[in-house]
């Protein structure tokens, strides 16, 4: 197929790429078909990387289990848990914090400073004061979504339209 890109008259040869979804299986296809033979080659020991193929029957006798639903149940009520507590602490706190500009400006440093230590670094704390029980991932889960929830919200109430403020706050006042 030809089409003239340029409108010179050359003809110049347009390429037509591969939608993403297909680029996405294709990518998934590799990267099976690495993890199946690297260990069969005998570039890493089975051992160590299974082949793909016994990775997915493992998974499925795991599948038949009912201790791999209720495990897998356990961590998506952790997650839902975690999740919520860090929404409405985030929702609360951004706007108590985002809204009064002193208390932003005393806990904007404070904010920075703990916003980038990363939640995975927390785990061998959580296992100690907690174990593995479900506290241990509420405390990771709620520290790990808690900053971006604040964050945003903070943006969010700072990058309010003046305007729209005192329209609202006009109208509250006059009730």
């Amino acid at each position: 197929m030809t089409a003239d890109a340029t409108g010179d008259g050359r003809g110049a040869r347009r390429h037509r790429s591969a939608p993403a979804w297909a680029l996405g299986l294709a990518g998934l296809a590799g990267l099976m078909a690495v993890v199946e033979l690297v260990p069969r080659v005998g570039l890493v020991r089975g051992r160590f990387l299974p082949p793909f193929s016994a990775m997915v029957s493992a998974l499925a006798d795991e599948a038949g289990t009912g201790a791999f639903w209720r495990a897998l149940l356990e961590t998506l009520r952790g997650w839902a848990i975690g999740l919520a507590i860090a929404t409405v602490a985030g929702v609360v706190l951004g706007i108590l914090i985002g809204g009064l500009p002193l208390v932003r400006a005393a806990m904007t440093s404070t904010i920075e400073f703990l916003r980038p230590i990363p939640s995975v670094a927390l785990i061998p704390l959580a296992v100690l004061l907690y174990g593995t029980a479900m506290r241990s991932t509420l405390l990771l889960v709620v520290y790990a979504s808690f900053w971006q929830v604040l964050v945003q919200v903070l943006y969010g109430v700072r990058d309010v339209d003046p305007v729209a403020r005192e329209t609202a706050r006009s109208t509250a006042s006059a009730r």
